[in-house]
């Protein structure tokens, strides 16, 4: 199955504690339908010192549920849905994704 919502897309919160929020996605994990969305769902971990590592208190990204997530539009950055069509004919066909709002095709 193709991905909606792939590593590097930068999307849109639809829901929780930062809704409305502009993010890139840093990894997705589709076992868990879950994603890391840079600077979004940030939380406070208590990190032990190591040798290479200093401790404390660190903030980091927590994963955030794939459905509580939409692709931004490449052209005016509104959440929009993904669709799928084929490009080219013959051996040189490609799927491509593209915004349900616009029809632009979301490079990916």
């Amino acid at each position: 199955m193709a991905a909606k919502i792939r590593k590097g897309d930068k999307v849109v919160v639809l829901a929780g504690r930062d809704r409305g929020r502009n993010g890139e996605v840093i990894e997705v994990r589709p076992a868990q339908e879950r994603a890391l969305v840079r600077g979004i769902n940030m939380v406070k971990r208590h990190q032990r010192q190591t040798p290479q590592q200093e401790g404390g208190i660190i903030s980091k990204e927590s994963t955030i549920h794939l459905s509580n997530l939409a692709v931004a539009d490449p052209k005016d950055g509104k959440a929009t849905r993904v669709g799928f069509k084929f490009v080219g004919e013959g051996h040189d066909r490609k799927k491509v994704r593209f915004s349900k709002r616009t029809g632009v095709e979301i490079d990916g």
